[in-house]
């Protein structure tokens, strides 16, 4: 279906934005045509689209700093995107504002031993920065499942983390140093090749802010030296709460594994099917532990980890005796998302957090509300941290089973929140969670979160109708009453 025509005024600006634009990336660094904007129209949170006015495709810093100061200027509304592989709808693009793509961002520029650093650009893929530097025995630690196609900057926008966040932190925890333009233009270098610095952490300020305070156009990371041994065990249990109950065990032992990942049924059977990687089927939950290390430690806790599964009900126990072996456990965990794509026209896939004790109620509360709503649930999940990552099954050819989909999210996430939790682990609020902010945060809270963005971005022009249910002006933050000046957001396209 078309777009309908937009009126005189509208498409004046339209032609007046692009000719601007256009001297500051010439040549094809300006798209305009329907058919072309459609590769912006979504990202990973596929049930909402929106063709943006313009998309531009700058390749230089100061190219992207003219841009946003234009912008600026003009009052103009600006997405920022990587790869598009957000799952919160971070990356929507916006029928009146610009869309700015980084993907020609895409080179190494630096790799430093000495420093064990490397600094690239927003749009090198995640797994690009191991594949660099492995040849001297290093990696990069965060490793999302979509590590192959996501990018360093939708990293640091979202603060993603990976199955080996457990012991070696998510993103904000491997960062250097940013290079960021900010909304009037301004080029802030924050960070670099040392390990700390003095004044207010604005790169912790800045990792995980979604594109709403600035726009990364260089980062450096924390590359690490590659463990001696890394070994993995596969352990199936006859239910998810003696699999929650394990992992409590584990990390109560003052084991902390390289990785700790769980599948339900659901999700064992789809990824075995798409990946074959040797996973028991006469389970109702698979842990991967992996230990990592010097051989003699390794070798300690495996043995440790395999008994704490036996007192607590494990059926099956396999541990890696190759590396190869070991990349298979991984292959199916690492490939569950799209394995559940081959079992179900559509899946929403959420993103909380738990306290990890937690975990058994959590997915028994789950099993009730998949009755409620009457959809199937897939679970994968950083056990580890308790970041959870139900996969909500659907089809939305169907009516109503998308609304249904999204209650069903909705009531998953205020269940993190009710057991302590949070509303995300590292997929980010975007449109998806952004009108569950108050179920975690109080009035005070939010308007003073809008106050660090005032601080960036005094016109809101950057990243607009994410994260923050209720838009406060400014100009009216400071104020006492509650309801002055609050812009609420128009509903959101829906495919």
């Amino acid at each position: 279906m078309r777009m309908p025509e937009p009126d005189q005024a509208i498409l004046a600006r339209r032609t007046e934005i692009a000719r601007a634009l256009g001297a500051i990336v010439p040549g094809e660094g300006v798209i305009l045509e329907e058919d072309e904007l459609r590769a912006y129209e979504s990202d990973g949170l596929t049930a909402y689209r929106q063709l943006p006015m313009i998309a531009v495709l700058p390749e230089t810093t100061d190219q992207v700093s003219r841009i946003l100061k234009y912008c600026h200027e003009n009052g103009v509304k600006v997405v920022p995107r990587g790869a598009g592989t957000s799952l919160s709808g971070g990356a929507l693009p916006l029928a009146d504002g610009v869309l700015l793509g980084l993907g020609k961002f895409s080179r190494i520029l630096d790799i430093d031993f000495e420093n064990r650093c490397v600094v690239v650009q927003p749009g090198v893929t995640n797994l690009g920065v191991t594949k660099a530097v492995e040849h001297a025995g290093f990696y990069y630690a965060p490793d999302p499942s979509s590590q192959i196609a996501c990018t360093i900057g939708g990293n640091v926008a979202e603060n993603s983390g990976g199955v080996h966040c457990l012991k070696y932190g998510l993103t904000t925890n491997n960062l250097l140093g940013l290079e960021v333009v900010l909304i009037d233009g301004t080029i802030l270098r924050v960070g670099g090749k040392h390990l700390d610095s003095d004044a207010y952490d604005l790169l912790g300020l800045l990792t995980g802010s979604e594109g709403l305070l600035g726009v990364v156009t260089e980062v450096t990371v924390r590359v690490l030296k590659t463990p001696e041994t890394a070994r993995a065990v596969l352990l199936g249990f006859p239910t998810s709460e003696q699999s929650g109950d394990c992992v409590a065990a584990i990390i109560g032992a003052g084991i902390v594994p390289g990785g700790m990942e769980m599948m339900d049924k659901p999700a064992i059977h789809a990824a075995e099917a798409f990946v074959n990687a040797g996973y028991p089927l006469n389970v109702e939950a698979l842990l991967i532990v992996e230990l990592d290390g010097p051989q003699v430690e390794v070798d300690l806790l495996v043995a440790k980890v395999t008994e704490i599964a036996a007192a607590h009900g494990a059926v099956t126990s396999r541990v890696s005796n190759s590396e190869e072996e070991r990349l298979v456990f991984w292959a199916g965990r690492k490939a569950a998302f799209p394995a559940i794509g081959r079992i179900s026209p559509d899946y929403y896939c959420m993103d909380g957090t738990i306290p990890r004790h937690k975990l058994p109620l959590v997915l028994s509360r789950m099993r009730e509300m998949s009755e409620k709503f009457d959809l199937r649930v897939a679970n994968v999940f950083h056990a580890g941290d308790g970041n959870l990552h139900p996969l909500i099954l659907y089809d939305a050819n169907e009516p109503g089973e998308l609304e249904r989909a999204e209650e069903f999210g909705a009531e998953i996430l205020k269940l993190c929140v009710e057991v302590g939790g949070v509303l995300t682990g590292e997929h980010g609020v975007g449109v998806e969670k952004r009108d569950l902010m108050g179920v975690m945060f109080s009035e005070a809270d939010l308007r003073q979160q809008q106050r660090v963005k005032c601080a960036f971005d005094p016109d809101s022009l950057l990243n607009p109708g994410k994260m923050f249910p209720v838009l406060h002006r400014c100009a009216e933050l400071g104020r006492m009453h509650i309801h002055g000046g609050k812009m609420p957001f128009p509903d959101l396209p829906r495919f």
